[in-house]
């Protein structure tokens, strides 16, 4: 009787669910039914096989650059940026291609994408760079003031901002920053002459000479640097 009870109960559960279901649909309830939800796998694998592709074309970019064939390289960093537009170390190699190939103002438009969302030093130095090649002296001097802040115990970094500002008539600010670089390179000759001739410009005689000795002991045999020392003598005698 028990099991007979259960049985009843049971089926008289089932039949007041159905009746339920059957008055939601009377009443314009829509049943959905359950699907199985599965999980996209191509992406991920689209993605890493468009990403070796990629690498393998950079790979091939870089090998023809050291060969010195740069339209294949070009086409090449092109080809990588169609796959991954996005792909900055890519965008990189092809600005940097275009600044070794005299092509200054396609690797200003890229080096100036590149500093909207990565701080690399190395941009602003290339982008001071192409300006400077451009004769553009204020934004040359701009960027390579950018690098130098990032990296300001780099002599090289200081040279650079130092001619830029020899090339935008700014003297002045250029005779720090070439000591500087200078207590770092104290062998390099046209380092010590560029100071040099900033001191004879702003009339410094005696701090001109002291340099130019100091390219005389480097360079005996420099004719010019001789000249300059016996005229700079005359002239404080």
């Amino acid at each position: 009787m028990q099991v007979l009870h259960r049985n009843r109960s049971v089926r008289k559960f089932v039949r007041s669910v159905k009746q339920r279901v059957n008055n939601a649909e009377q009443r314009g309830a829509v049943c959905i039914p359950e699907t199985t939800v599965e999980r996209n796998t191509s992406l991920p694998i689209k993605r890493a096989v468009h990403l070796q592709k990629m690498r393998s074309l950079l790979r091939r970019a870089d090998k023809a650059e050291a060969q010195k064939k740069y339209d294949e390289a070009e086409k090449l960093y092109i080809q990588a940026l169609t796959i991954f537009p996005d792909a900055f170390e890519a965008q990189a190699q092809l600005a940097r291609l275009y600044l070794q190939t005299n092509r200054e103002s396609k690797a200003v438009a890229i080096y100036q994408q590149l500093i909207q969302e990565h701080d690399n030093v190395s941009y602003y130095s290339n982008l001071g760079l192409a300006h400077f090649r451009l004769g553009q002296f204020t934004e040359a001097c701009d960027f390579y003031n950018r690098a130098l802040l990032k990296d300001p115990s780099s002599p090289d970094r200081c040279s650079a901002l130092g001619r830029a500002y020899i090339a935008a008539d700014k003297i002045e600010k250029a005779i720090p920053l070439l000591k500087k670089a200078v207590e770092r390179m104290p062998r390099d000759t046209e380092l010590l002459s560029d100071l040099a001739s900033c001191y004879l410009h702003c009339g410094d005689s005696a701090n001109a000479r002291i340099i130019y000795s100091q390219i005389n002991k480097l360079e005996p045999y420099n004719e010019s640097v001789k000249q300059k020392l016996k005229e700079l003598r005359i002239k404080e005698s």
